[in-house]
């Protein structure tokens, strides 16, 4: 009944955020659709009849991690890798074969550096928040980079010697970050370093743990202020020299943008289910225009945060000195709404700073305020739930309520019970110095949407504004499905929810269908068996992706990245 009310209400509300449809645009370039599907598939790499568009398939770890299948490397040492799709991030990064943290002990392949040109530097990059502390680090080179055949040289990347990320056990080679350019670490050294290639290597700007990276443009000249760059007496570098360096420094999608290889500047994603009840959308990601069925006019579009000079953003440029640049895919909340209350506002951060989420993929939870959190423990009645239960996390954005599927807001707490499950939440640093967003919405939320990630125009985004276009996709019987799976799971399965996983597939393969506003969906494969269990944990898998899944197994899966 919940659910319903929900689904009634996305349909009649509508709110002053909401901005208007990205006009099309058709510079010379191709559009590419990746399935993000967890199958095996005997099909190769196709293109279709179309020039400008291509497809292939991705991967997935229990819903943990989501693939993409990246090329590393020159023409004589190309190497495919699958890569985490993060959209929290903006680096690009890869295990190589200098890794000395029990990177040997799984199968992914390792990037050989052979073609690696090195620019002299290192970084070290930090993820999560305060509780995670998860990092990744190693020198910083150029190599060809591709993805779906659009290809560019002398992409930057950063070349992994050590990391406590969970890349090493769900399967990945590294990270492939959607970002924009002046959130990459890598980016800022590489700017903070007027000649990279004479640089000695050394670990610059290593952040703490305390928060993700927030840059750091102090440096940045803008047109009426001039800065040194240190004591040397070297002029800091201007707006200009900044988004000049976008297109030969930035990461690998902005590139694209900027080279015009994309028909329009858009990814778009849906995720698809691989625990609890297998199947949901197709996992797709879809490079340069929506998938096909899905019209624009059926997402909501609501416009990124800007951040001032004053909130540690970028200066604008003399020629449009209004200019006010997103940092990341930062979008403002209207509300947050549990089993159909409002939640009250968090009492942590101050109230002058606008409520807002951060959409990241790489996120395998749903992280927000600790006393928000509390707020949704009570009305539990405590830490866990039945299984059978359907309760409805929703967040309004745009003036529409975007439910989390309840076959998504929790995970199994025990093996061979369904009496006890365990939301897909945890708390977060609260907005303050640095990023200004409260929640962090990953995986499970990012399950019940199509999502599309509109770069708009990357240096002057006034003239064509950035912002995220959502579409719900959950169906008006989740509810149920969820009690159904949860009743054959006790019947049929010892009391186990089933889980999945899968590499990155080099394939297509076809839809099942299509769901809500035409977006695809999967074709449901099966769990994997017991036998397979300690097949998977000899490989480096987490034991996690079996058909049980355990609350402290996925629990630190999770918060390794």
């Amino acid at each position: 009944m919940l659910l319903a009310l929900y689904l009634s209400l996305l349909l009649s509300l509508t709110w002053s955020w909401a901005t208007p449809l990205p006009q099309p645009i058709t510079p010379p370039g191709s559009a590419f659709h990746l399935p993000l599907f967890r199958r095996k598939i005997t099909t190769g790499p196709r293109r279709r009849s179309s020039p400008e568009t291509g497809e292939i398939g991705l991967g997935d770890d229990i819903d943990v991690t989501y693939n993409v299948l990246v090329q590393v490397g020159g023409i004589d040492t190309p190497l495919v890798l699958g890569m985490s799709l993060n959209t929290g991030s903006s680096d690009l990064w890869v295990l190589s074969d200098s890794c000395t943290t029990d990177c040997f002990s799984v199968t992914v392949p390792l990037y050989p550096q052979t073609s690696f040109q090195p620019s002299g530097l290192a970084v070290r990059l930090a993820y999560g928040d305060s509780l995670t502390g998860t990092f990744a680090q190693g020198p910083v080179g150029r190599d060809v980079a591709a993805i779906a055949g659009l290809e560019l040289p002398d992409q930057y990347f950063a070349a992994i010697s050590e990391t406590n990320t969970s890349v090493l056990q769900t399967g990945s080679a590294g990270i492939f970050g959607l970002g924009f350019p002046v959130n990459s670490v890598i980016w800022s050294q590489l700017l903070a370093t007027p000649s990279a290639l004479e640089a000695t290597p050394e670990l610059r700007n290593s952040p703490s743990f305390a928060t993700p990276t927030f840059p750091d443009l102090s440096g940045i000249r803008g047109h009426q202020r001039p800065v040194a760059r240190d004591g040397s007496g070297q002029s800091a570098p201007s707006i200009d020299d900044v988004l000049e360096s976008f297109a030969s420094d930035g990461p690998l999608l902005s590139r694209l943008i900027l080279a015009e290889k994309l028909a329009s500047p858009i990814v778009v994603i849906s995720l698809q289910r691989d625990t609890v009840d297998i199947g949901g959308n197709e996992g797709t990601l879809s490079i340069g225009a929506l998938p096909a069925g899905v019209v624009a006019e059926d997402l909501t579009w609501v416009p990124l945060r800007g951040y001032t000079v004053a909130e540690g953003g970028l200066p604008p440029p003399a020629d449009s000195p209004d200019e006010v640049y997103p940092l990341t895919w930062e979008i403002p909340l209207d509300d947050v709404y549990f089993d159909g209350q409002k939640l009250s506002r968090s009492n942590l951060s101050a109230p002058n700073i606008t409520l807002t989420a951060l959409l990241d993929t790489g996120n395998s939870l749903i992280r927000g305020p600790s006393d928000v959190l509390d707020a949704i423990t009570a009305q539990l009645g405590g830490g866990t739930y039945n299984c059978a239960e359907a309760h409805t996390l929703a967040f309004q954005i745009g003036g529409s309520l975007y439910p989390v599927d309840p076959r998504d807001f929790g995970v199994q707490t025990f093996e061979g019970t369904t009496s006890h499950c365990t939301p897909n939440l945890a708390p977060t640093d609260p907005p303050g110095s640095g990023f200004l967003y409260s929640w962090s919405i990953g995986d499970p939320f990012l399950k019940s949407v199509l999502a599309a990630f509109y770069y708009g125009n990357i240096t002057h985004p006034s003239q064509d504004q950035p912002r995220i276009g959502l579409l719900s996709t959950v169906p008006s019987d989740a509810a149920e499905r969820l009690q159904t799976v949860v009743q054959h799971a006790n019947k049929s399965l010892g009391g186990n929810l089933p889980a999945t996983t899968e590499a990155a597939p080099s394939g297509v393969p076809p839809s099942a269908g299509t769901g809500v506003a035409g977006v695809p969906l999967a074709h449901p494969s099966s769990p994997l068996p017991n036998s397979q269990k300690q097949s998977n944990a000899s490989k480096g898998a987490p034991t996690s992706s079996v058909v049980t899944i355990g609350l402290l197994t996925v629990v630190f899966a999770l918060l390794a990245l």
